[in-house]
């Protein structure tokens, strides 16, 4: 089930108009039901009620009814704006959602793309299946931020099963494609001559077909979604009032590729989030990694890595708002993984999200890649890449990304790194966390000086990273020399330390470095 706001605006203002919700936009639509005049309307509580042949005033008995069935809201076609007094009258007496349908929508194209938001909706109920990215629209919305345009999902047979929101100028075949209408007989005709249904069919290439200003056609790029060389359907990105992004044809690239799992989704339920439950079971170690890398089409002789994304900001209180901000991460990482190496998989653990990218050449450096996904996403994020090693040791590249994911939340400011790059400080902080997690192992003189003296503390540790040059020392704390060397003699005398002594130095530089309150 879906909450009705759920489908709205998935929908968008193309189709529908809410003209009233007496009961609100939070009730759960189950089923969408289509009702016609002579009708005995068998309506179940949050069905959406399709009125067919029935416009306007005719209407009111059948949205009196699907009331008294407990209907979420009834979805008409209005004749004039005169109807729509008494409409909204008889839809508030009987406490449903009014919704108000384009005269030139088809009725089926309506049912179908409402069918598509139940059907994604149902697909993502399970919360510990793993990675959740989402219906259609949503992975519409996410092709749309990354290529700069508008984009449409269709099926082999031109029927639009999702697309993007958009407040951009929309050209005529989009605007019919969405109303289930077929676009200009003559631009239809140029398609089909120069082989572009053919192309999209037969090959994964991305199609630019230039604008037709004299048919109000703009300048599009599509690709072909397949599975297994079986076509699924197309992707169609119209450019609005910006050029396409410079990007765009390799992000179509992965999209279609994303594409295809929802797709052959829709066909079989049991294939529902298969592989992202997968790529989770792999994670946690509880399937072998060589056999998922089979049943997914990747190689297990080639090298494989994991790359971990977390939140840089604090994670919202408001779980819709969460749940939305981790869908669309997952999408926009799954784009450009599928981009990247076909079989890579996206799935989420708790507040993290990873990507599994087998089939990787010899060499290879996946920091420009992982860079590409952080400046993609639409919340601040952090990103570790695993080490490269062989699939069987999959685990350990995890490891190595949340080792350095856990010392970038502990204070390391950067937003993509691997272990090489930070090893020190990820081992240092691996170490303060010890620290922090056992006041016993803690110096007791150390602590007090931290609480009762903070500026002697401060300019111990400066006195200590400075390898005792105390002009260095007074540079990085900007005070004079003397400054530092009475700070530094005052220090030891208060904690009754002996700073000739180097294990002494070595722990109060470790203990000095605990974040504050500690």
């Amino acid at each position: 089930m879906a909450q009705l706001r759920q489908v709205l605006i998935a929908l968008g203002d193309p189709l529908v108009e809410v003209e009233v919700a007496p009961e609100g936009l939070d009730g759960e639509v189950g089923d969408v039901v289509v009702l016609e005049p002579d009708d005995d309307p068998e309506l179940r509580r949050g069905d959406l009620a399709l009125v067919i042949g029935a416009r306007g005033r005719a209407a009111v008995p059948l949205i009196r009814a699907a009331g008294r069935r407990g209907a979420a809201a009834v979805a008409v076609k209005v004749e004039s704006d005169s109807a729509l007094p008494l409409l909204r009258s008889a839809a508030t007496d009987a406490g449903v959602a009014l919704l108000a349908v384009a005269a030139d929508v088809r009725w089926e194209q309506l049912a179908t793309l409402v069918r598509g938001v139940l059907e994604a909706a149902r697909g993502a109920a399970d919360e510990d299946a793993g990675e959740t990215l989402g219906d259609l629209f949503s992975l519409a919305q996410t092709i749309a931020a990354l290529t700069g345009g508008i984009v449409s999902i269709e099926d082999t047979a031109s029927r639009v099963l999702a697309y993007s929101r958009s407040d951009d100028e929309v050209d005529e075949l989009r605007r019919l494609s969405i109303l289930g209408r077929q676009g200009p007989a003559p631009y239809l005709k140029m398609l089909h001559e120069w082989g572009v249904y053919q192309r999209l069919r037969a090959t994964e290439e991305v199609v630019r077909i230039e604008e037709r200003p004299d048919l109000g056609i703009r300048t599009r790029l599509a690709i072909g979604v397949h599975a297994g060389g079986r076509p699924l359907g197309s992707i169609w990105v119209q450019e609005g009032a910006a050029p396409l992004a410079a990007r765009a044809e390799q992000a179509l690239i992965g999209a279609a590729r994303v594409a295809a799992l929802h797709l052959v989704r829709r066909r079989s339920a049991a294939g529902t989030r298969f592989r992202e439950n997968l790529l989770a079971g792999m994670l946690e170690g509880r399937s072998d990694p060589v056999s998922v890398a089979r049943q997914i089409g990747a190689d297990p002789a080639k090298p494989a890595a994991v790359v971990a994304f977390a939140p840089r900001e604090a994670e919202p209180v408001d779980r819709s708002e969460l749940e939305l901000r981790r869908s669309a991460l997952a999408a926009v990482i799954s784009v450009h993984a599928a981009a990247y190496r076909r079989s890579a998989m996206v799935t989420q653990l708790g507040d993290r999200t990873y990507a599994f990218l087998p089939d990787l050449p010899a060499g290879v450096s996946l920091l420009d890649l992982t860079r590409e996904m952080v400046a993609s996403a639409e919340v601040p994020v952090r990103a570790a890449v695993g080490r490269v090693v062989a699939v069987a040791d999959v685990g350990m590249s995890r490891q190595e990304a949340d080792r350095v994911l856990d010392a970038m939340a502990r204070g390391l400011d950067l937003e993509v790194a691997t272990l090489a790059d930070v090893r020190s400080q990820v081992l240092v902080s691996e170490t303060l966390a010890v620290l922090a997690d056992n006041p016993r192992l803690r110096d007791p003189r150390l602590t007090a000086l931290r609480a009762e003296h903070p500026d002697l503390a401060s300019s111990l540790l400066a006195y200590l990273d400075a390898l005792g040059d105390v002009r260095s020392a007074a540079r990085a704390l900007h005070v004079h020399p003397n400054t530092v060397r009475y700070r530094v003699r005052r220090a030891a005398e208060v904690a009754g330390i002996d700073l000739a002594d180097p294990l002494e130095r070595l722990f109060a530089s470790l203990q000095l470095r605990l974040p504050p309150g500690v």
